[in-house]
């Protein structure tokens, strides 16, 4: 494969645009660092040059979330919200916490629910159309979006900072070549760069080795979310009611759980969430939250329902303990891309919208101080002086009790939570990664999931479908093997092939050869985006790298 070098060599040296800030992906935490940077500029009456890269083919595109919203953080960044027509319309009525065994319902009486679980005054919302207004406030303010256009390499100064990032060539062939349509990328330069590219970001991977920023925390911890949209009948509605379930039908040992939310408009979401440190390869995310919507207390919901659109997406747990380093010299990490995630509360919007909103105010004042490339150190000590560290200090030790187990761990939490209220003096720690988690297949029994009926249960290919993901066909794979012989030689031999399970899309599958041997086949087209493969493959030999620009899912509320 001819290498991006080679095609500069070639066809460079590519166009650069300067800017004072450049953000690196357009959800929650890009655009309203962007936001924060415009009004802070608009304040002082000062110009403050932004641009926003975003991979979707629009903003929104790839968004993907529950999700139920505290609108703390949006008040903050936009006081009148309101006013402005921001599209948080079903205000939370009911809370239900459900404990499901294969045919029964058992509802946590609400003495026993900690506040962490509680959204009285939280909205359930579309998180993809919620951040369509946010990019249009963007906009208004000024700020340049560029959307189809993913970041796919970071550009260094001589000294070792981030001079900012260049986009991916577009036009190149499967074999790495240029094709007729060729066009070179393109680099964008910064004073500050920041990234929010979400959960398990590829250029925020690699900025996490280059400046050790996981030095002396714990591993990070992820779960994946697989999400459904449904139409509903009018008379099972009920806007702003929100369930969330545990038990069922994982088994005890396998932290997970469901959720499901009426939206407006007779529309529903119902989505499963399963933490990565699983140590089954038999057990597949997508067809345990197929499963799960059998349970009767489920299921009567979705009779005469239409299903709408699908999606996956992995989720940053790991909490403070987890957190890395947040800058470097020449930019910073905000929203997922760090891991501000409360896992407790199953809430992320408000912390990816505080904490880009906290980088902006770092960086706009570095600006003022005519400094560049240099770490923004305002930036940490903000957050460790703001009301989110103080929420996400006190959700520390939930995740670390959940994941040893349903019943110890649901106690536990319940002690941590309602007794102790996240104040104990001491934080649970775990020394592994989540890809280290899977056991031999040879300890296991295959699981034998029920065939879907097309109803209410789908199969993988439908679901894909109905994400309106597409790549164009003939570019480069994005899901890159560091070894070729190992998806064979190791992971099916091993593990009975897990990638085929835990890949929610149908992108990996093991066939035969015309001499019958096996071999994997990558079907990248299908690719959802979620970034499971990279983190979960017990051999770290998939990584995910960014196809050519607006490819992957196209959701719609979502």
């Amino acid at each position: 494969m001819t290498e991006p070098t080679n095609l500069l060599e070639q066809y460079g040296p590519r166009e650069a645009m300067e800017y004072d800030v450049v953000v690196v992906g357009g959800g929650p935490a890009g655009l309203s660092a962007a936001i924060k940077l415009k009004q802070l500029a608009a304040e002082k009456g000062q110009e403050v040059a932004v641009c926003v890269l975003e991979k979707g083919g629009e903003v929104g595109a790839h968004i993907l979330s529950g999700a139920v919203m505290d609108p703390r953080a949006l008040n903050e960044l936009f006081p009148n919200w309101k006013e402005l027509g921001a599209p948080l319309n079903t205000e939370v009525t009911e809370d239900r916490i459900l404990f499901l065994t294969e045919t029964k319902a058992i509802q946590t009486p609400a003495f026993m629910v900690p506040a962490c679980f509680e959204n009285h005054g939280n909205y359930v919302i579309s998180l993809g159309n919620v951040t369509r207004w946010l990019g249009q406030q963007a906009e208004a303010l000024g700020v340049e979006i560029f959307p189809g256009f993913p970041a796919a390499e970071i550009l260094y100064n001589d000294d070792g900072s981030v001079k900012g990032v260049a986009t991916g060539n577009l036009g190149v062939n499967r074999h790495g070549q240029p094709g007729p349509d060729f066009q070179l990328g393109m680099e964008l330069h910064a004073k500050y760069t920041l990234f929010a590219e979400g959960s398990r970001g590829h250029l925020g991977k690699q900025l996490i080795s280059k400046y050790d920023l996981a030095k002396g925390k714990d591993p990070q911890s992820y779960s994946i979310g697989i999400k459904e949209l449904w139409e509903i009948d009018p008379a099972k509605h009920k806007p702003g009611l929100v369930i969330h379930t545990t038990g069922w039908p994982l088994k005890s040992d396998t932290y997970g759980g469901s959720f499901l939310y009426h939206l407006e408009n007779n529309q529903v979401v119902v989505g499963y969430v399963i933490g990565l440190s699983y140590a089954n390869p038999y057990l597949s995310p997508y067809e345990e939250f197929q499963r799960y919507k059998t349970h009767p207390a489920i299921s009567t919901f979705f009779e005469g329902a239409k299903r709408i659109s699908y999606g996956a997406r992995a989720i940053t747990a790991g909490g403070l303990q987890a957190l890395p380093k947040l800058v470097f010299p020449g930019g910073a990490l905000i929203g997922c891309d760090a891991g501000f995630l409360n896992m407790s509360r199953i809430k992320g919007s408000h912390a990816a919208i505080k904490t880009g909103m906290l980088a902006a105010e770092a960086a706009f004042t570095a600006l003022g101080e005519q400094r560049q490339h240099d770490e923004l150190a305002s930036y940490p000590v903000a957050f460790e002086n703001s009301w989110l560290h103080e929420e996400l200090h006190v959700a520390r030790n939930v995740k670390p009790w959940l994941s040893k187990g349903l019943y110890l761990g649901s106690i536990m939490t319940g002690i941590d939570q309602l007794i102790l209220r996240g104040k104990a003096p001491w934080t649970l720690h775990r020394d592994y990664g989540d890809h280290q988690c899977l056991k031999p297949a040879a300890n296991y029994q295959p699981i034998v999931y029920p065939k879907p009926d097309g109803k209410l249960t789908f199969d993988k290919m439908s679901s894909v479908f109905i994400s309106n993901t597409n790549h164009a066909e003939d570019q480069p794979v994005h899901l890159t093997l560091k070894n070729a012989s190992i998806p064979v030689d190791v992971n099916l031999a091993t593990y009975a092939g897990p990638e085929a399970r835990y890949c929610p899309a149908g992108v990996y599958e093991f066939v035969k050869t015309d001499e019958g041997k096996d071999r994997l086949q990558i079907n990248a087209q299908n690719c959802v985006h979620c970034k499971t493969c990279d983190i979960k493959d017990p051999t770290q030999n998939i990584v995910w790298v960014t196809p050519e620009g607006g490819g992957g899912p196209n959701y719609p509320n979502m």
